[in-house]
């Protein structure tokens, strides 16, 4: 096993927080990490380093899961049923899905990270949710050293939540994901967000699989910064869900509110909106702050560190709180 020491992870995290890791070692087959679950069991996991903050430097031994790999396990005429490795990055998968008419997962086009990462949050946009596809998620346990496989059902989805998040946490190391996608009729999902002004825009009415991802890369493209030239990881807060009750009292105070039905006693609020109108949008702090196009989105301009940016979470977080009495939940995984 090639364990290397003092490695710097700048590269291995989208926000660019310049940390270290004791010690380091990439995997890069399912028989490789076993062998090591062996002989280490306090591990820390890196797939894409997209939905974390890292605040201090990592004495566990940092595992890079790279695995990777893309296989047909079967097929009929309306679906296809792949097993996608872990360490594939998602985007490019999404855009090889695309390539070969495979539809289903067009409007998650540029969400960074990789794919084992992908069911722990459930990732979603416009309109869409991953765990509408995944059929299975194999890990191995970390505890028997065995794999074994989850169904959709034992994964225990909801909003940017799963089991891996919750009783499953720290107990399991996802090796790949099981999805069912379209091969004709594909449900196309154009309704939620600016996807139908995208399209009108380029005067599509009747738009493929392709014209829905570009869309939606051209929308995220105009909000959210590239971690390759920002550090950054997204969206960094979940849009809170609020009681009716609640929202009526905003909505007399706060005409503009934006909402979206949840229930009939829910209802889903902009958590951007809420930063912006808190007056965040665009501040900086030096060499961090709130994206000038997206208040969802802390940002790390070059040499800020993690806890700087955390600090700065939960100054937002306390003024929403006391502006709107909305508690806004972090969705980044933070390391401290």
């Amino acid at each position: 096993m090639n364990i290397q020491e003092n490695i710097s992870l700048k590269k291995y995290n989208t926000f660019g927080v310049n940390v270290n890791a004791k010690r380091f070692i990439s995997v890069d087959s399912v028989y490789k990490l076993q062998q090591l679950l062996k002989d280490e069991k306090d591990l820390f996991l890196l797939s894409g380093g997209s939905n974390m903050l890292l605040t201090k430097n990592i004495e566990k031994l940092v595992v890079h899961l790279n695995i990777k790999g893309i296989s047909i396990d079967k097929e009929d005429d309306n679906f296809v049923y792949l097993t996608v490795n872990a360490g594939e990055n998602w985007h490019e998968f999404v855009l090889w899905s695309i390539e070969q008419g495979y539809g289903g997962i067009e409007n998650l086009s540029l969400i960074p990270g990789n794919v084992g990462t992908c069911p722990i949050q459930n990732i979603g946009a416009y309109g869409v949710e991953v765990k509408d596809t995944i059929t299975k998620v194999e890990a191995i346990e970390i505890e028997t050293n065995k794999l074994v496989s989850f169904s959709n059902e034992d994964c225990a989805f909801g909003y940017r939540n799963s089991v891996f998040k919750n009783d499953a946490k720290g107990k399991y190391i996802i090796t790949s994901v099981g999805f069912q996608l379209s091969k004709s009729k594909h449900k196309l999902n154009t309704s939620y967000g600016a996807i139908e002004k995208e399209l009108s825009k380029r005067n599509i009415q009747n738009p493929s699989l392709k014209d829905i991802s570009d869309a939606v890369i051209a929308i995220r493209q105009s909000k959210l910064p590239d971690p390759n030239e920002i550090g950054n990881s997204g969206s960094f807060f979940k849009n809170p869900i609020i009681s009716i009750e609640l929202f009526h009292e905003l909505k007399s105070k706060y005409p503009t509110l934006p909402s979206y039905p949840v229930s009939d006693s829910e209802v889903k609020i902009p958590a951007g909106w809420l930063i912006e109108q808190s007056g965040f949008k665009g501040k900086r702090f030096g060499e961090y702050g709130v994206h000038e196009k997206q208040a969802l989105v802390l940002v790390n301009y070059g040499n800020a560190n993690g806890e700087e940016i955390y600090q700065l979470a939960q100054h937002i977080q306390n003024t929403v709180k006391e502006n709107f009495k909305i508690g806004l939940e972090i969705e980044v995984n933070i390391i401290r």
